[in-house]
């Protein structure tokens, strides 16, 4: 979604007139690649999600729901294409496979807070089709968008899903490309080698600016500790990357080529009207105002499954789609964060000993006493975050006015074992407080409870 709405921005800037135009010379769902079955269509909501105000561009009426699927396909999947004899599985322009990347966004029109959950491919679910235990990523592999909806919906606790948009691996690509490229931090050197499907990730460590085959190759890498969990936290990073980049004037000089590449890589129900909507609210969006959660859950590492699953935490989950998707719990009030009960993880970037030992101890002095320090954080940061890592924007705000800085983020590139992250950047050795406490050595940790 947030590619398509790096094509369409442009476009909701223009005058009330050209939209008007655009709108009524295509058809309803422009973008759509496949036909939905009455039965597969109503999974998803029928209700009016946008209005007009004084002749204007269309605006979102109420808060929407949009799945997005990122799919790869090979020519393995596909059975009218003939197989390479030397087993090369070249990608197919098709939305028929498994989906490697499961978003789910939320445009909040009440809040004005644009929310994305990450949903990881290897996450357990029982999808409808003999009620088997399965990866979420199969759902769309064996029954399309629809069934993918269905399995998110209940993998949620029952949060309506209201559109759907399927991208093809080889369009993000493109699209990137059209955009001229994007600058982000790699962590760490990645290399990776797949002669079948003619896939070479070589990335270096450090700030590095990448073309669109480069991108998806950072994407796709998940050859690490955390497997598919450190591939989602760098799509977030990569998300944030592309948002930022999308609102610079410069971008509106690509639409006609960004236009062309959505036209022929994109499968999805919107209608134009809404995508002009969706697109123009998240133009509007803060990037304080942009929330990336992932699904909470735990790695199935226990011996007693024979598949690598992620297993979500069904209590956890009916809390976070209630804060965050307002669903679940009618009365639902966020409760003031127990400074005892938050695990926060601090991630230096300053190579300064002293600096982290003031931060531990002015936590301690404050109550917070499950505090540990992480791995360095690779990227050297000027400002200090604060990364809500599940989602506990109110835990960060108290945390921030314990603390007196830092940029509060609710994302989930931190530590996966916390519930707050602390990044800890340049700004905070010359802000750091003094503290009473001793200091007292904690341990190193990274690993998921």
């Amino acid at each position: 979604m947030f590619l398509i709405g790096l094509g369409l921005t442009g476009v909701s800037l223009l005058s009330a007139t050209a939209g008007a135009i655009i709108a009524v010379s295509l058809s309803a769902t422009p973008l759509r690649q496949s036909k939905l079955t009455a039965d597969e269509a109503k999974v998803f909501s029928q209700d009016q999600t946008i209005s007009y105000k004084n002749l204007q561009l269309p605006e979102l009426s109420r808060p929407v729901n949009v799945l997005v699927l990122g799919v790869k396909v090979l020519t393995s999947d596909v059975d009218d294409i003939p197989q390479d004899n030397l087993g090369y599985q070249a990608l197919v322009n098709s939305f028929k496979g498994l989906s490697d990347t499961m978003l789910l966004l939320r445009f909040d029109s009440n809040t004005k807070k644009l929310t994305v959950l990450s949903i990881p491919r290897d996450t357990q679910a029982t999808i409808n089709v003999g009620k088997r235990t399965q990866k979420i990523n199969e759902a769309n592999y064996n029954g399309g968008p629809a069934l993918a909806a269905e399995a998110v919906s209940e993998l949620l606790a029952g949060v309506p899903i209201d559109r759907y948009v399927r991208v093809n691996v080889q369009g993000v690509e493109k699209v990137i490309d059209a955009l001229g490229g994007v600058n982000v931090y790699v962590p760490k050197d990645m290399k990776y080698q797949d002669d079948s499907q003619h896939l070479y990730i070589n990335l270096k460590k450090g700030e590095q600016h990448l073309d669109g085959p480069k991108a998806v190759g950072f994407l796709r890498f998940r050859h690490d500790r955390y497997g598919d969990i450190g591939r989602v936290q760098r799509q977030q990073m990569l998300m944030r990357a592309l948002v930022e980049q999308s609102l610079k004037p410069q971008t509106l000089l690509k639409m006609p080529e960004i236009l062309s590449v959505i036209a022929s890589h994109i499968d999805t129900n919107l209608s134009l009207e809404e995508l002009l909507a969706l697109t123009g609210f998240a133009s509007q969006s803060k990037r304080a105002d942009v929330k990336m959660l992932m699904l909470p859950g735990g790695f199935s590492g226990d011996g007693k499954h024979e598949i690598s699953y992620w297993l979500p935490n069904p209590v956890q989950i009916q809390h976070m789609v209630a804060e965050h998707f307002s669903y679940g719990q009618d009365e639902f009030t966020p409760v003031e964060s127990d400074p005892t009960r938050l695990r926060i993880a601090i991630q230096d970037s300053t190579e300064n000993p002293e600096a982290v030992r003031q931060m531990v101890n002015l936590l301690r002095e404050a109550g917070y006493g499950r505090v540990f320090i992480s791995d360095q954080w690779s990227e050297p940061v000027e400002n200090t975050r604060i990364l809500a890592q599940s989602g506990d924007d109110m835990g960060a705000s108290a945390l921030r006015a314990t603390l007196g800085i830092g940029e509060i983020l609710v994302e989930s590139t931190g530590t996966l074992s916390s519930d707050i992250t602390i990044v800890l950047g340049k700004d905070w050795e010359q802000h750091q407080p003094s503290s009473t406490i001793p200091y007292k050595k904690t341990s190193v940790t990274t690993s998921y409870p």
